[in-house]
């Protein structure tokens, strides 16, 4: 049999570094161009007719009679907003409240979530795609990657339809969302707002029918929501840079739900890492009663028996997580990477660092700004969001870029130290275009990092969460292999390619459905995850829009 050096994970404690430490038997994806045309046809069927089973619309009651609260379906309109006749309709076909909030709203974190009782989802004008399985709203990064997948698919009027939701959000809801869902007032995502702006805008010039008047539209309400990034709270310290930020405070209200031992896991960890715990956990004091969702935990010290003797133990302490762990596990979830140990523990630091993903997203955003401007014939606009983005540059090169390692790392602004965790953000510049070629040339010559048997990995820590080592996303697939294509390295953008697809074709002939992340060691849908969402949802919205962008990017044979 041949063998081949393989990365082997060995961990010692809930955190380690995987080493390379062991052989393996050689694992080959299967070569996806020598896929029949009767397997290819099936997912491709299975993707254009999920696009419509994912779809919801605000005239249709399985959309508002809320799976997380059946009990008590509410749908809120904006403050002030004339419920339309099809809402109407549906408040009675689907026994379902119609609301307005309570106040207009120009940004995030304007009004006080808490008083939500029960929380609900916020009216849309258009159809949209959801991600899958139970969730019934339009997330902000999962829907840029889904765009693609319809720009791809021919479905441009749902793709033109979910930009203009985003709009709807950025005049109503104060910015583009988390997603639709009262308790997602208080953050947004990662921006790809005008990325989702130019591919359908793209999409509809190739069709002969540019659209020069919704593309000043788009631009007005992208400039706006652009916005919010480069000022407080969202700046990075005196970086001249952004970070991620929730308004909110205390535990999130889906994570109280949906992830049940989440913040225990946490505190278990924090309490055992003295480097951690003085920050993000707390003594509770005598007579003092944390709140439902200020929950407690008892902290026992005891020694180990090793004879017939009783342990000897400490008093009981009872310890709480912070105001700052909830802070940076709010932010953690505006940047889309929940659960990840990237910014620390459990992503309790997220709050104190610019990070590579969004300033590159940021850049990207200038960068488009840019075009639509020359687009629309207003130049001296197009030369200031130019200057912008090649300041921005600037600054992420001296702040991100790692020379030794061949990466760009994270900035931690707080402690003034740029991050020596490894993780696949580093493809951002580089699907960005502000990294210099012989930048991109190291990080493709440190691929091997990150490339295993289903593609690449989110990173090399086996922390058991969703978005480390060894789960594989397919957003990071696509910005990782177009990434590489835009700087002439098409060999390891195919092979990454196939790798992946025949990772999703695999398993799809085995059971029938596209999931939401892959083991990208055994190249299944195993996902072994205590902190984050345990399940692998089907669907899969994202999944599906990036197979089909990589496959038809794969040259024939």
């Amino acid at each position: 049999m041949k063998m081949v050096a393989c990365l082997r994970p060995v961990c010692l404690g809930i955190v380690a570094v995987c080493a390379l430490v062991s052989v393996c038997p050689a694992q080959t994806a299967a070569d996806f161009t020598k896929l029949d045309s009767g397997q290819l046809t099936a997912i491709r069927g299975y993707i254009s007719s999920a696009w419509d089973t994912l779809t919801r619309s605000m005239t249709d009651c399985k959309t508002v009679a809320d799976p997380k609260l059946p009990e008590a379906s509410v749908l809120y309109l904006p403050a002030g907003f004339a419920a339309p006749d099809a809402v109407q309709k549906l408040q009675q076909d689907c026994k379902v409240q119609v609301k307005n909030l309570p106040a207009a709203i120009h940004g995030p974190g304007e009004v006080d979530t808490s008083t939500f009782a029960p929380h609900g989802l916020l009216y849309l004008e258009h159809p949209y795609v959801v991600p899958g399985g139970r969730f019934n709203e339009m997330y902000g990064w999962d829907s840029y990657f889904i765009v693609r997948g319809l720009v791809e698919n021919g479905r441009i009027d749902l793709a033109r339809g979910m930009v203009e939701n985003f709009f709807f959000e950025v005049e109503h809801y104060g910015t583009f969302l988390n997603a639709n869902r009262t308790y997602y007032l208080t953050r947004s995502q990662p921006p790809f707002l005008t990325g989702m702006i130019m591919a359908v805008y793209g999409a509809q010039k190739a069709a002969g029918k540019p659209d020069n008047a919704w593309l000043a539209k788009a631009y007005q309400y992208a400039s706006k929501d652009y916005g919010m990034w480069t000022r407080e709270p969202h700046k990075a310290g005196l970086t001249g840079l952004s970070r991620y930020y929730d308004f909110g405070d205390g535990p999130a209200p889906e994570s109280l739900q949906d992830e049940s031992g989440e913040h225990r896991q946490a505190m278990a960890y924090l309490a055992s890492h003295p480097e951690f715990a003085a920050k993000y956990v707390a003594e509770r004091k005598d007579g003092e009663a944390g709140g439902p969702h200020d929950p407690s935990y008892t902290i026992e010290v005891c020694d180990v028996a090793t004879t017939m003797a009783r342990p000897a133990c400490e008093p009981k302490t009872t310890v709480h997580l912070t105001s700052e762990f909830y802070k940076g596990d709010r932010a953690m979830r505006e940047s889309g990477f929940d659960v990840s140990f990237r910014f620390g523990p459990y992503g309790s630091g997220t709050h104190h660092y610019a990070p590579v993903c969004l300033n590159s997203l940021l850049y990207k955003t200038e960068k488009d700004l840019e075009t639509m401007a020359r687009l629309l014939g207003r130049t001296r606009e197009a030369q200031q969001w130019r200057e912008k983005a090649e300041t921005r540059a600037g600054i992420m090169r001296r702040l991100f870029w790692d020379a030794a390692r061949g990466q760009f790392l994270d900035y931690d602004f707080e402690a003034g130290k740029r991050s020596d965790y490894e993780y696949v953000s580093t493809y951002y510049p580089l699907w960005t275009g502000w990294a210099t070629a012989e930048e991109a040339r190291a990080v493709e010559q440190h691929l091997g990092v990150f490339e295993l048997a289903g593609g690449v990995v989110m990173s090399r820590h086996e922390v058991h969460t969703q978005w480390d080592y060894p789960n594989g996303w397919a957003p990071m697939q696509l910005i990782a292999v177009e990434g590489l294509r835009n700087y002439k390295f098409n060999a390891d953008a195919d092979r990454v390619s196939r790798k992946f697809l025949s990772t999703v074709m695999e398993n799809f002939q085995r059971d029938g459905t596209i999931p939401g992340k892959y083991n990208m060691a055994t190249r299944t849908t195993a996902s072994h995850v205590t902190a984050g969402y345990h399940m692998n949802v089907i669907g899969f919205g994202w999944t599906n829009g990036v197979f089909l962008v990589l496959a038809d990017a794969l040259p024939r044979p």
